[in-house]
């Protein structure tokens, strides 16, 4: 949870201000590292669980402020899209039943949420990118009223100076391009903490960092971004793009990004952390700062180091030091912020037993990791993880190379149930989470694998949106079961999905997989295209991508009966006999209302035009298909009786 009471106003001397503070606070932090007066020798851990708010038709609710006013809970808190909400988790000692805390306080947190949200007529849905968003829900009209979220926008936009691009290439690629950092809100993550002593903070830093592959893998839950499969964890790129202050020349200098898995192993100290972050990152949001550290030392109490804390609030490391004080200590801590949100509560707690077995066993196994294995290739493994899932190959200690898969159920595994039983975790608590895991890679199945299988079980010629609404559908049930992911069978229109729901507007159910024609090209290629495709309707579109015209079956016909066909000049363009004078409609149009259009204009195509640009199309078979799906539906209704 961030620092709310911000700025990004960059002037000269507010900024200096800051920058004073800010390197006060780090010589203050050395002076404490130097005089032991950072907590050691414990290991508490402690989460936050990020969710979505979702609507009956499974799109995102933006009820936050809501929800948040009506729980009354000190726990809940904000995150950036009115659509998200954040739980933080009370810190705790992981021996005996820890973990099975933890899981209980997520299900305290999530029933008080989810009591909520109903009163709203919405939902709470785990998941690391919720599917059925859209572009249109990541306007400025769906920040957060909070003036951290604004400031950070402003501040983005002023330090990049341009759109943010976005370029993912996955099963399908996407290309974007969106003008505010509310891509951010398709993101939610259960991150993990896990405190540290400063004399170990090197070293278990570094395993983190070597570990977070493997663990991955087996807990990628994002595979699903505006309607594209792309990564099996596509949060790890559209973070990156989503929070990326640097111009198109920074890019070009290969400048580092605020969001990253780092640049090296560290060599003896949180402080080389904290250097970096100072030299590399311009100062993105500043407040104003009282304290002086040095002086609260010399009274004996315990700075906030605000400026500090602040700066390193606006670098989104994948695994992100950070220091604290709590009940009058202070500490630092490792918050490990790969894992997505959901599949369900027991999935994520599987995939937190994991990380902290092999923290707890590796740092004995291994001792110092940097001298087992390059940073390099704990880096490429981290990208491998996020782009194949289980799928992936890892380079691990010693040079050894081989399916992670492999690496987990083999090596990994084990050594996590030594570790965990090493902290004095009790056996059966042990047993609960990593049998889950041990269940889920032996199975191959993880919420990302889930979501793909379903997808591509779904061959009706339905659209991708509908599509969409029947996984989230599926996810939120299975997920209200409790039951991990690898018991989930792949999601079906058939059983999680109602017309009612998902066919009120057309943007639900219009085509978006279009063939298109150019209006020079030859009217023998549009009578191929419908023949081949099975269509009757190919929308024109000029140089400029702008919808100019629409050629039809029924145009074919008119051309063969007035002997177009038959002239031996020359040949026929599409622009010759293609319809000008379209009706359209926007994706938002009902359903009801979009049908009336057609009946009275008598047409039996409506192409669906967003901003001058052709988005999809909607054609009589469509209500052909949706009466004929109503029909069999009350049928087996009144059979059912």
């Amino acid at each position: 949870m961030g620092e709310h009471n911000v700025s990004s106003e960059q002037d000269a001397a507010r900024t200096q201000a800051f920058m004073k503070a800010l390197l006060a606070d780090l010589g203050a932090l050395q002076v404490m590292l130097d005089t032991g007066r950072i907590e050691s020798g414990v290991n508490r851990i402690g989460a936050e669980q990020e969710m979505f708010l979702i609507d009956k038709s499974m799109r995102p609710a933006s009820i936050a402020m809501k929800v948040l006013e009506r729980a009354q809970e000190s726990r809940l808190t904000t995150e950036i899209g009115l659509f998200n909400l954040e739980a933080n988790l009370s810190p705790r000692e992981i021996s005996g039943s820890g973990l099975c805390q933890m899981e209980q306080e997520i299900e305290e947190l999530l029933k008080i949420t989810r009591k909520v949200a109903r009163e709203n007529d919405a939902e709470v849905l785990l998941c690391g990118i919720l599917p059925t968003l859209l572009q249109s829900d990541l306007s400025l009209d769906n920040i957060t009223p909070n003036p951290r979220y604004y400031e950070l926008n402003r501040a983005m936009q002023q330090l990049r100076g341009e759109a943010f691009n976005v370029h993912i290439k996955g099963l399908d690629e996407m290309n974007l391009t969106h003008d505010n950092v509310m891509l951010e809100s398709c993101c939610a993550s259960f991150q993990i903490h896990l405190q540290v002593g400063p004399e170990e903070f090197a070293r278990l830093y570094n395993l983190a960092q070597a570990i977070s592959a493997p663990i991955l893998a087996a807990a990628t839950n994002s595979p699903l971004l505006l309607g594209h499969r792309l990564w099996h964890e596509t949060r790890i790129a559209l973070f990156q793009f989503s929070t990326d202050d640097r111009s198109s020349a920074r890019q070009i200098r290969n400048h580092p990004s605020r969001v990253s898995f780092g640049e090296g192993w560290i060599r003896n100290s949180v402080i080389e952390i904290f250097r970096e972050e100072i030299a590399r990152f311009r100062i993105m949001l500043t407040r104003q700062i009282d304290e002086d550290p040095f002086e609260v030392l010399n009274r004996g109490d315990l700075p906030d180091l605000g400026a500090l804390r602040l700066h390193n609030g606006t670098i989104w490391r994948w695994n992100r030091p950070c220091y604290g004080v709590s009940n009058g200590i202070a500490h630092l801590r490792i918050e490990h912020r790969p894992l997505p949100s959901g599949p369900t509560v027991i999935d994520e707690m599987a995939n937190a037993a994991f990380f902290y077995g092999l923290m707890a066993a590796l740092s004995c196994e291994f001792g110092d990791i940097d001298r087992r294995m390059t940073f390099d290739e704990a880096k490429n493994n981290f990208i491998s993880a996020a782009r194949l899932g289980l799928n992936a190959q890892m380079t691990w200690v010693d040079g050894h190379f081989g399916p992670v898969s492999t690496l987990i159920l083999d090596h990994l595994l084990p050594l996590a149930r030594e570790g965990l039983k090493s902290k004095g975790v009790d056996t059966e608590v042990i047993n609960r989470y990593l049998d889950v895991m041990q269940e889920r890679v032996e199975r191959n199945q993880t919420g990302s694998l889930w979501s793909l299988r379903s997808v591509a079980a779904m061959t009706g010629g339905e659209s991708r949106e509908f599509h969409q609404r029947a996984i989230v559908e599926c996810m939120l049930e299975n997920q209200l079961s409790g039951n991990p992911v690898h018991e989930w069978e792949p999601a079906t229109m058939s059983k999680c999905s109602t017309w009612s729901k998902t066919h009120q507007i057309v943007r639900q159910f219009m085509s978006t997989d279009l063939f298109t024609l150019h209006p020079d090209d030859l009217v023998d290629l549009a009578a191929s295209v419908m023949d081949w495709r099975h269509i009757r309707h190919v929308p024109v579109e000029d140089d400029a991508g702008s919808l100019v015209g629409l050629i039809s079956h029924r145009d074919m016909l008119r051309m063969m009966a007035q002997g177009m066909l038959n002239r031996t000049t020359g040949h026929v363009a599409v622009k010759e006999i293609m319809k000008q004078d379209l009706v359209t409609i926007a994706p938002d149009t009902p359903t009801i209302e979009a049908l009336r259009i057609m009946q009275q204009k008598r047409v039996g195509c409506l192409p669906v035009v967003q901003e001058g640009r052709l988005v999809g199309l909607v054609t009589a078979y469509d209500f052909l298909s949706l009466s004929a799906e109503i029909i069999e539906k009350e049928l087996d209704k009144k059979g059912d009786q």
